[in-house]
């Protein structure tokens, strides 16, 4: 059975209020792109609520004390490429971060995903990998990038999501449950095309400009 308890759906008034923005199809390729990293950012903010601290000691103007600092290493993964629109929110939010890149693209007639590009630092085991795409519409490609990522060693992943449907959060928790999710918006259903209603439209057309 699926447990989707582990998808995490923002409920914040700016999300949803920039993600109607996203939606609209009057929306401009530049807005658009100022809308994805400005929700991915706030979503972000959220699903790095988790990551572990560990002590170290400092010094400030006045005197020594204990900080807290990051405990783990963070790798981005953007599938490409409509992912690449989330990757410089987050590095915003975690500088230090290492960006690795999961090339997959759906198939229009099959709707099954093709990896076609991998790469992604060493040492992954080590790390924290946080997947990035804007759509869970199918879940095909997600579930096959998390699968990529655990082939090579991956023992902690998070996925970032701006819009997702029923469909795809059923399949990716049936085949991934020990992966959180966090998901913008969860929307109606996908048409018989698998895109996702009401949606809006090619995520990676509308990010690059490619309609």
């Amino acid at each position: 059975m699926s447990d989707q308890s582990r998808f995490h759906i923002m409920d914040h008034p700016l999300i949803l209020h920039k993600i109607t923005c996203l939606r609209k199809e009057t929306t401009t390729t530049k807005d658009f792109r100022q809308l994805v990293s400005e929700i991915t950012y706030l979503i972000g903010y959220e699903a790095t609520r988790q990551l572990k601290l560990r002590t170290e000691a400092i010094r400030t103007p006045l005197m020594p004390t204990q900080g807290m600092v990051l405990q783990q290493e963070i790798c981005l993964v953007p599938i490409l490429r409509a992912g690449l629109g989330l990757v410089d929110s987050m590095l915003k939010l975690i500088p230090d971060a290492r960006v690795g890149h999961v090339g997959l693209y759906r198939d229009h007639e099959t709707l099954q995903p093709v990896e076609y590009y991998f790469k992604v630092p060493p040492r992954l085991d080590q790390m924290m990998a946080i997947l990035l795409d804007p759509m869970l519409a199918t879940g095909g490609s997600a579930i096959a990038a998390v699968e990529a990522l655990k082939k090579r060693g991956a023992k902690k992943i998070i996925m970032i999501n701006l819009i997702g449907a029923p469909e795809g959060m059923a399949a990716f928790s049936q085949a991934h449950p020990d992966v959180d999710v966090y998901l913008g918006c969860l929307d109606e259903r996908l048409n018989e095309n698998g895109y996702i209603l009401p949606g809006l439209g090619d995520a990676g057309d509308r990010l690059f400009g490619t309609i």
